[in-house]
């Protein structure tokens, strides 16, 4: 297992943060996500054998938010 941090731009609300949570863990191989709106950023630790980046960054992209 792996743990990455992303930044997310865009979120302005408690909802917004519920939504990427969403879409996150919906990720095969995403084991743990924890969306953080004051530091507008995503925890997550995952299998890299069944996920990566780029599936994080398009799930959130996707979403209607950036990742910065």
């Amino acid at each position: 297992m792996e743990r990455i941090v992303v930044g997310i731009g865009g979120m302005s609300c408690q909802g917004c943060v519920k939504n990427i949570s969403a879409v996150l863990r919906a990720l095969p191989g995403v084991e743990q996500v924890e969306v953080t709106l004051e530091t507008k950023q995503a925890s997550l630790v995952y299998d890299p054998v069944k996920v990566g980046v780029s599936q994080f960054n398009a799930a959130i992209e996707d979403a209607g938010f950036d990742v910065i």
